[in-house]
């Protein structure tokens, strides 16, 4: 404390001085200004007042600050210390207050990373980054011509920070991490180098404050705090699987795969529950019940697959299709979010197609969508798992169960989608062994999601809807305790003419099968896009990989092991485990745990790429050619990406059965 403010610490560095004269807190009040259209949202703030607080005191340890112009506004600050955090109780006493501003500084070298699952950028330095799930967008480049569409189609392009899993946490080059809990609306500014700046639509909140000695001290405080994975399952990271969305040809289709000799673990059908054609492509019917006219004869197919080890997996979403039957029982108990105006269900507009809201909010109507809809019609049905989409559209002017301002529920929906999946396979005792995977996410989704994956990737190279972002989104969401992550095999937005590539489709292959789990996706244009099973060259790489993922497995135990013991992920920066600030904007490769470093291929028409090693000697998987540290220019044929190991692994003897068995 000092005689007019006082220092923060985190550790041994000073994160935020506060002082009358220089206020690092201001607060204010504003109206939010929005519009939201299918997910995507504009988002402004007419703001009324600023008051930076200027007047100090210290309070038998407390903190009182207040504006000498407006004195009446108090915001106390209390300090909490604990063995994992320190962390400052933030509280105003006027409530009337709804806008808090905080100044902390940062290092003009210092590096920030975090902030949820982001697309575009690892390193967040130098930009502003607003956490609020959404639609992603598609493009997300305000320079691009499909972008511009995009927006001009219902607000669609989205932009660089736009994502479905954003968190206010980001992990500094220091060694300590910072946290905002809250779910309200809220930004990290960075674009000034000498501070960090955050807004919050909201006076009440907790900063916390968490320290290591090491990155992956801190990593692992994250997933502390937020949650910690059950293991992957066996069958998810030993063999492929396969999306198909084709009826009862699917059968014959995914048998055609298995004759190329692929490594299938799993069958993936989300038109399980049929079909609904839009003019955005071939859309599901959103009632969540096994659809007897597109699948005669599914029991009798799963039964079968699961003689043969493959698991069965469907699709479901938090919303009810209003011309469904499930719809018409939610709304008969009374389990639906309302209109603010009246006592009818939110109807949302998802593209030609309304849909009601389950109000997780009532813990009644969870407990309903979890056993009558994911225990009952789903795992007792057979499935293994599903994807868990959406989470991110909760409107901002619907009436809750509990009264809740549903500006603050938007970002906490996705967590309480996580739970109600959760809380269904746990009542079947099947924690570990059936599994989902979600792309929507906010702070403490760590502890219900077993799996993220990358969302609706445009199908193609593009900067910041491509391929590459796959990467981006592993990288920055593993940092917050999000263990296990993967990606739409393809990718799956196909619009205006955008259509997968064979570069492409031989890229995402390779690259899928480094992941914990290795996925396929039809898209949303099958009929437009290229298939594992157009040509015969696609299924013998995509039986080649999956064979190399299956050979994995291994290793990918041992991780995911470590993962429940430590909360480290899979997918991992360079700089987690090498001090190098030259590895601190490296988004493009990784290390796949800390004995493997892969560097996919994520640009179009290449045949080789330049691959940064860091300390070590490491051994090139497909020849067995030994690299130092470096920048090594590397080639990168179809089927062999640049994948290195260190030779010193215990696992250098699985490492190199695959090079006598896959190299060249």
């Amino acid at each position: 404390m000092h005689a007019d403010g006082f220092d923060l610490f985190a550790g041994d560095i000073c994160v935020l001085k506060h002082r009358t004269h220089s206020p690092a807190f201001a607060i204010g009040t504003g109206t939010p200004d929005m519009e939201m259209v299918r997910g995507n949202f504009r988002i402004d703030d007419n703001l009324d007042l600023r008051l930076p607080l200027d007047c100090f005191a210290d309070d038998k340890g407390a903190i009182r600050l207040w504006c000498s112009e407006r004195p009446d506004a108090i915001l106390g600050i209390r300090v909490d210390r604990d063995a994992r955090k320190l962390a400052l109780r933030i509280r105003c006493t006027d409530e009337s207050i709804n806008r808090l501003w905080v100044d902390m500084l940062c290092a003009e070298d210092e590096a920030f990373w975090g902030g949820g699952e982001q697309m575009s950028y690892l390193r967040l330095n130098g930009r502003r980054f607003p956490f609020w799930t959404s639609e992603p967008g598609v493009g997300r480049d305000k320079s691009t011509k499909l972008t511009q569409i995009m927006d001009v189609e219902g607000l669609a392009g989205g932009d660089y920070w736009t994502t479905n899993y954003p968190q206010p946490t980001w992990l500094s080059s220091r060694n300590y991490a910072v946290h905002l809990e809250t779910a309200a609306y809220s930004v990290l500014d960075l674009t000034d180098g000498m501070r960090a700046g955050i807004e919050c639509w909201k006076a009440d909140v907790d900063l916390e404050l968490f320290t290591a000695t090491d990155r992956t001290g801190l990593v692992g405080q994250m997933s502390d705090r937020f949650g910690r994975q059950p293991p992957l399952p066996d069958w998810a990271i030993s063999g492929a699987i396969v999306g198909l969305k084709d009826g009862q040809d699917t059968f014959e289709r995914f048998e055609k795969i298995a004759a190329s000799g692929a490594a299938l673990t799993g069958l993936w059908c989300e038109d399980w529950i049929g079909i609904r054609q839009t003019s955005f492509g071939k859309r599901l019917f959103w009632d969540w019940q096994w659809n007897a006219k597109r699948y005669p004869d599914l029991p009798d197919r799963i039964a079968a697959l699961a003689k043969r080890g493959v698991r069965f997996l469907g699709y479901v979403n938090p919303y009810l299709a209003v011309d469904g039957p499930l719809f018409t029982e939610a709304a008969s108990l009374g389990y639906l979010a309302l209109r603010q105006d009246s006592d009818e269900p939110y109807a949302v507009d998802f593209g030609e197609f309304d849909a009601g809201v389950v109000d997780f909010t009532n813990p009644e109507a969870a407990a309903w969508f979890s056993e009558r809809i994911i225990g009952q019609e789903m795992l007792d049905f057979g499935l293994s798992g599903w994807m868990a989409d959406f989470g991110e559209y909760l409107p901002t002017d619907v009436r809750l169960f509990d009264g809740s301002d549903p500006m603050e529920a938007h970002n906490r929906w996705p967590v309480l989608w996580a739970k109600v999946n959760a809380d269904a396979i746990a009542s079947r005792g099947k924690t570990g062994d059936a599994t989902f995977f979600m792309r929507a996410g906010f702070s403490g989704v760590q502890t219900y999601c077993p799996l993220l994956w990358a969302g609706d990737q445009c199908v193609d190279f593009s900067r910041h809807d491509g391929i590459n972002t796959v990467l981006t989104g592993a990288l920055s969401s593993g940092l917050l305790g999000n263990a296990y992550h993967h990606s739409d095999l393809g990718g799956y937005t196909s619009l205006h003419g955008v259509v997968r590539s064979a570069d492409l489709m031989h890229r995402w292959i390779d690259m899928a099968a480094f992941a914990p789990v290795m996925r396929s996706h039809e898209g949303n244009r099958p009929a437009d896009n290229l298939q594992l099973d157009s040509s015969a060259e696609f299924l013998a790489h995509f039986a080649r990989m999956s064979q190399v993922h299956a050979r994995l497995a291994p290793y990918v135990r041992a991780l995911s092991d470590e993962a429940v013991a430590t909360g480290l992920p899979l997918q991992r920066p360079l700089f987690l485990h090498y001090d190098d600030p030259a590895y601190y904007d490296v988004q493009d490769q990784y290390l796949y745990g800390a004995d493997m470093l892969v560097a996919p291929v994520v640009e179009a028409d290449r045949t080789e790429r330049d691959v940064i090693l860091p300390e070590g000697e490491w051994v090139h998987l497909w020849s067995g050619a030994h690299y130092t540290q470096g920048t090594h220019s590397v080639a990168a044929p179809y089927g062999e990406p640049p994948v290195f190991t260190r030779k010193d692994s215990k696992f250098a003897p699985l490492f190199a059965s695959l090079t006598e068995e896959f190299g060249a």
